[in-house]
């Protein structure tokens, strides 16, 4: 007794408070006199008012509901639903709430948070209100059937009539609730929502019975004990019965709790034991308390009885309809390509063109301002060597200007210049346009340029081709009629209109289509159907016959006099036809000029400085050898044959007008009757022999004649025999040709003095003659006198060159052409007959892709809800997305195969960079990287079993297109940035496979070094398997068998065991759309910056 006074005078220190100047405001109410004095009493006596501290290890605190009292703290352990320091009062809230829960004060009735019910909010009402319960937020189930499972609790209004009478308008209830693990029960009893008595039930066991009709549930305790609250109704409340002793003394057991259960009638509950039934009977009548009851036990969706896991079944014949609706599709497919092949193979028959359209072609032929092209001193530097040197000419409109040359003397990198091509090299010298200087946007929206080697889709007929370069550069205000027919003009003209409707073809894929000469044609005719001011040609006749060469010059001839047009052409060795066709000639040779003027007064020119032309021969043959003979070294010797090799040298040919004079030289089997310089030991007679014919034809062609008048052949002493031999030889082919020579033939040291940029070869002789000619003085003349013309403002004042016209009077005046919209409609239907006409690719992605996940779904049919059905699982997913990424490596090719049409035809003004890559995007993406994986996830979806449900499904599909997209983007920006393929091939599996390891499956994200934890988020497999697995895995609840137990795993939280986010799945998904974005930009980045012509 001692011990629990000092225990609870302990307890008091508590209660000190400054307000009341360390007096204690609880006091041990212990009557003993000797307590109050004993040593251990610290206060002394205390006032009679003064109540005591609560401690239920005291006999005169009571825990109420018979809960436990600590025997350290002296404080009651109460039931769930009540609290208070003797657990009398009812708590509010719910239980989610724990050790949170108020109590409920002054309030007359508890507010209980939304899905839960009950006095003090113990009865679950929504599953969802159970959530709160479970160890990871879900999953819980409000079991409402009034069978305990683990701990149940109930809320029941007494329905007895003559009880309901006598408390009037204090509505009577009862409160029950049993746990399972100790097999005990409790039992309260409330009127107007105050507790009564209360009673504790122990031993009990529990069943369920059921019928097709009625259910029941049974309670059964061997023993129970009652207790009242004194001073509450029917335990001394005044005007109030007490029946405390009765419920001590009399209630013992044993006692039950039944439910019943029928259809249609409802459920009815009561409550029995001998004694209280005895009570109910004698005071109200009836045999015992009934009630109507509503339970409520938050229990996780497994723990329900009677719960069995779902046995997946898997849906045979949508699997069947999936991979039948798929074969359709490619059979679709198949049909569309064919019907769309067989329509654009159809022949169109003849455009009539209405006035309008009449007007709006001629036009464009007629309203446009002629262009003459002058340029002066133009040389160009490549990494310190020098190209060219010093050209200058003159073209004017109406004209057609050849540039001619041997092999290697400059003429393409003279043409790109004058065509403002960008150079790697650094270009000077002054350009003019009827006289000005314009900027290089202005020209090059005026010119067209026809590049030596043609570079056309294979896919595409000729008419096709020809269209889409009309429809892209004419004018936008041009109607399609006037443009048809402005196609097959220029068709017909270039001889290429019977063959308007076959493919273009290539050796290597679509099969061979035209000839080579046919797309020669066809190249300019994309060219000549804009009607350009000035239009550069590489060679417009290599690879053509001599017919169909001289059609195409022909055809040039007509743009340029009909039309008022300025052509300019390199060529090289033309026939005599074409030759006599030309205008202006500008002759190079190791990129310095022999000749640049009328071409009419060429002949006479080379006449007048000694090198005249022989009867017979080909003037354009005989200077382009002169200019390969000069070429070599002045000193060297003819009997070396260094410049022309009798023994088939690689690096030097035999002049074709060499071989003509030979020919000639043979005609008439007669023999040259001079001395003939005797054989060499070493050498065989009739090769020696040969070699001094070649060697004399050689010199008498191209060594310098005089010109003072006729004369003999060069006698003095210094002459070698094979000299006067030569000399005699030309006589004699002369006398026999009737041709009278210039005079004889020169010293080879007489000739006029090195030009700059001297090689110390003949060529020194011919470039320092014209520098002194009249031709070159006129051209320098001509060529001042157009700028000084042109650049005079309307004051009059000169501009030295600078543009100075007025805007709405321009030099040359372009058109606007189609917007970006109409660029992109023509080239996404030029990308989409590319595609369909090589159907091969596209259908064996299709066709991969129903087979391939015919084959995945066979391997992985049926996944179980186990830890093999996870491992599955996780192959499964990442076998998907290995397969989708190393499958769009076909992606690097998608743009290799058009990388040089790209460059050109933007080069050419056909389009803006943006159009062309949506179209080429849009339609790589929809047909390749969209469809398939939609095919493949529709077949293996309900193969291997995953969840059956929309939501679920849709998200798996966002999840494999976005990553197929995100990685095809990848490599496609790979792709152009680099050109080698094998190199690209080779960046891109790398990337897929870094990409690959930080995934999740190889590495753990918890193991990974925090160095380069980082990359992880460089990594698409790791946003794609991880959003996967999550929406896989994580409403699920795996089972593991162990030991003979059925162990169940929630799958989040194997998940988090493996290092993945639950709550990632959209941010995965932002992810894999962010890095598709940001692939798409750099792609286009790439293509806009890297992506420009440079020669």
């Amino acid at each position: 007794m001692l011990v629990r006074s000092w225990l609870a005078t302990t307890a008091c220190l508590v209660a000190l408070s400054p307000s009341t100047s360390g007096q204690c405001i609880k006091y041990n109410n212990a009557t003993t006199s000797t307590l109050l004095r004993t040593p251990f009493s610290i206060y002394g006596d205390r006032p009679d008012n003064c109540p005591p501290c609560f401690n239920c290890n005291l006999e005169d605190f009571k825990c109420q509901q018979f809960a436990n009292c600590s025997k350290a703290s002296g404080r009651c352990a109460c039931p769930s639903g009540f609290g208070g320091e003797d657990c009398s009062q009812p708590l509010c809230g719910s239980l989610a709430d724990g050790n949170n829960r108020l109590p409920r004060g002054e309030e007359h009735e508890c507010q209980c948070k939304e899905g839960w019910e009950g006095i003090n909010c113990n009865v679950c009402k929504t599953n969802d209100a159970c959530n709160a319960l479970m160890p990871e937020g879900e999953g819980g189930v409000c079991f409402r059937e009034g069978l305990v499972v683990k701990e149940n609790y109930q809320m029941c209004d007494v329905t007895n009539k003559k009880i309901l009478d006598q408390l009037k308008e204090q509505k009577p209830q009862v409160t029950f609730s049993c746990n399972a693990d100790r097999e005990e029960c409790n039992f309260q009893f409330w009127v107007d929502q105050k507790e009564s008595f209360y009673c504790a039930l122990d031993h009990c066991a529990w069943s369920a019975e059921a019928t097709d009709t009625r259910n029941s549930t049974h309670y059964r305790c061997d023993n129970i004990k009652c207790r009242c609250i004194p001073g509450r109704m029917l335990c001394g409340e005044e005007g109030s019965i007490d029946i405390g002793e009765f419920l001590e003394e009399d209630i013992k057991g044993p006692a039950s709790f039944s439910t019943t259960s029928e259809e249609g009638t409802g459920s009815t509950s009561k409550f029995d034991e001998p004694a209280m039934n005895q009570l109910i009977s004698d005071v109200f009548g009836d045999p015992t308390i009934t009630l109507s009851c509503g339970s409520g036990e938050c229990l996780y969706k497994t723990d329900v009885p009677g719960y069995e896991r779902p046995v997946k079944k898997i849906n045979t014949p949508l699997i069947a309809g999936v991979i039948a609706g798929c074969g359709i599709f490619i059979v679709v497919v198949i049909l569309l390509v064919y019907f769309l092949s067989r329509r654009s193979s159809q022949r169109l028959g003849p455009i009539h063109l209405s006035d309008d359209e009449d007007e709006d072609n001629a036009a464009l032929m007629a309203n446009h301002k002629p262009a003459s092209l002058s340029f002066e001193k133009v040389s160009y530097n490549l990494k310190g060597k020098q190209i060219l040197y010093d050209i200058s000419g003159r073209v004017h409109p109406g004209q057609l200007m050849a540039i001619m040359g041997a092999s290697g003397a400059g003429k393409t990198t003279f043409l790109d210049i004058l065509a403002r091509k960008n150079k790697r090299g650094v270009a000077n010298g002054s350009f003019y346009v009827n006289g000005q200087k314009i900027p290089d946007d202005d020209f090059r929206s005026v010119i067209g340029f026809v590049d030596q080697d043609d570079t056309m889709l294979p896919t595409l007929t000729v008419h096709e081709t020809i269209m889409d370069s009309a429809l892209l550069r004419l004018p936008r205000d041009m109607s399609i009629i006037a443009k048809e027919q402005k196609v097959e003009d220029v068709e017909r003209q270039l001889g290429i209109y019977h063959i308007r409707d076959q493919l273009i073809g290539s050796e290597e894929g679509s099969g061979r289509g035209i000839s080579g000469g046919e797309k020669r044609r066809v190249g300019i005719a994309c060219e000549l159907v804009t009607s350009p001011s000035i239009l550069f040609l590489d060679e417009p006749t290599s690879g053509l016959d001599a017919y169909n060469a001289f059609n195409v010059v022909e055809c040039l001839v007509n743009l340029v006099k009909t039309y008022n047009r300025t052509v300019i052409f390199t060529i090289h060795q033309p026939r005599s036809n074409i030759v006599a066709l030309f205008d202006q000639l500008v002759l190079l040779a190791k990129g310095r000029t022999v000749y640049s003027g009328p071409f009419q007064t060429c002949q006479s020119y080379f006449d007048s400085i000694g090198y005249a032309c022989p009867p017979g021969f080909n003037i354009a043959d005989y200077l382009v050898d002169l200019t390969m003979h000069a070429s070599a070294s002045r000193y060297s010797d003819d009997s070396n044959g260094n410049l022309f090799s009798p023994r088939g040298d690689g690096d030097t040919t035999r002049a074709s007008s060499a071989i003509a004079v030979k020919s000639i030289l043979s005609t008439n089997n007669d023999s040259f009757d001079g001395p003939a310089s005797p054989p060499s030991n070493t050498t065989r007679p009739g090769a020696n022999r040969k070699a001094s014919v070649r060697q004399q034809q050689e010199r008498q062609l191209f060594s310098r004649k005089k010109t003072q008048g006729p004369g003999t052949p060069q006698t003095t002493a210094s002459s070698n025999i094979g000299d006067r031999d030569n000399d005699g030889q030309w006589l004699k082919l002369s006398r026999k040709l009737n041709f009278t020579s210039s005079g004889p033939v020169e010293d080879r040291d007489n000739i006029p003095p090195a030009a700059p940029g001297a090689t110390g070869t003949n060529l020194d002789g011919l470039v320092a003659a014209f520098k002194e000619s009249e031709v070159f003085a006129s051209l320098t003349e001509d060529i001042h006198t157009a700028v000084s013309n042109g650049s005079e403002t309307p004051n009059g004042v000169n501009g030295n060159g600078v543009l100075q016209h007025s805007i709405s009077n321009p030099v040359v005046k372009g058109y606007r052409k189609t917007g970006l919209i109409g660029q992109f409609i023509i080239l996404s239907r030029r990308t989409w007959r590319n595609l369909y006409r090589n159907p091969m690719l596209m259908l064996t992605h299709y066709a991969i892709a129903i087979l391939l996940a015919v084959l995945i779904g066979w391997l992985f049919y049926g996944l179980t809800d186990d830890m093999a059905g996870f491992q599955n699982r996780l192959g499964f997913f990442f076998f998907l997305l290995a397969l989708f990424g190393f499958s769009t490596l076909s992606s690097l090719t998608v743009f290799a195969p058009e990388r040089l049409l790209f460059v050109r035809e933007r080069a050419k003004g056909y389009y803006a960079p943006i159009s062309y890559y949506a179209a080429k995007v849009i339609f790589d993406i929809v047909p390749l990287r969209l469809i398939p994986p939609i095919l493949m996830g529709a077949i293996v979806y309900p193969m291997t079993g995953l969840i059956p449900a929309w939501p679920e499904f849709a998200k798996f599909m966002l999840f494999i297109v976005l990553f197929n997209l995100a990685a095809a983007t990848m490599c496609l920006f790979i792709g152009i940035m680099i050109r080698n393929g094998g190199v690209a091939n080779l960046l891109g599996v790398l990337v897929m496979l870094f990409s690959l390891l930080f995934s999740g499956f190889l590495l753990n994200h918890h193991t990974i070094p925090k160095a380069v934890l980082w990359l992880q988020t460089l990594s698409i497999f790791h946003y794609g398997f991880e959003g996967l697995l999550v929406n896989e895995v994580y409403p699920l609840s795996l089972i593991d068998h162990k030991y003979g137990l059925d162990i169940e795993v929630p799958g989040s939280t194997i998940l988090s065991t493996f290092g993945f986010n639950n709550l990632a799945l959209w941010s995965d998904a932002i992810g894999l759309a962010v890095w598709c974005g940001i692939f798409l930009v750099l792609g286009y980045a790439a293509m806009h910056f890297v992506l420009v012509e440079r020669r």
